[in-house]
């Protein structure tokens, strides 16, 4: 018998109250496998994870998730044309050299997307660049030298990406400490959360 997943964060529930029953899910980058778990458990939903770490694949193994190791920049060639109701990547598309390729990618093989990113436009990372430092926050934990980011954008950013590369805005939210943030988000959102469709979806 399947054990009962643990209830999600309020930030992943959020997000995972767009993905309808039984839908099939492509989770990129998807750590531990804690939001398709609990998909799979609370709503039906078929779905696979890709992530790079050792102990992230072994901890998806344990949540009873089906995971593929590989590394995000290699695309996604091993899935055909919209396979998945919806492409979930989380807080990795700031990681990835090729981003208007990644979200290509993501459009070809889901017939939506979620996506989030930290929000560089949040009001504490433009009071720092104004005091003539880069960031250090809960979002972007990391000195200049050393991040992981190869991509800082803002809400207004990426919503102007998505758009030029076909997508429709179905929704749009900030997050901060893990609450939903509707009211001026690319202010005070820490981390921007979009759900994008194709321009000719219903």
């Amino acid at each position: 018998m399947t054990r009962r997943p643990a209830p999600l964060r309020p930030d992943l529930a959020a997000i995972a109250a767009w993905i309808p029953n039984e839908s099939s899910v492509l989770d990129l980058g998807c750590g531990d496998g804690s939001l398709l778990a609990w998909l799979k458990h609370e709503k039906g939903c078929r779905g696979i994870g890709v992530e790079i770490d050792d102990a992230k694949l072994l901890a998806c193994t344990k949540n009873g998730v089906d995971v593929i190791q590989q590394n995000l920049e290699d695309g996604l060639a091993l899935f055909g044309d919209a396979s998945f109701d919806a492409v979930v990547q989380l807080e990795t598309l700031q990681m990835v050299m090729h981003t208007q390729a990644m979200l290509r990618e993501l459009k070809r093989v889901g017939r939506e997307s979620i996506v989030s990113f930290p929000n560089f436009g949040f009001w504490t990372n433009r009071l720092s660049i104004a005091m003539g430092r880069m960031p250090v926050t809960r979002a972007l934990p990391y000195e200049w030298y050393d991040t992981p980011n190869l991509r800082f954008a803002t809400l207004t950013d990426v919503r102007t990406l998505a758009r030029a590369n076909g997508f429709m805005i179905r929704d749009r939210f900030g997050l901060r400490d893990g609450h939903v943030v509707r009211f001026l988000p690319n202010l005070f959102g820490r981390v921007a959360v979009f759900r994008l469709v194709t321009q000719d979806a219903p």
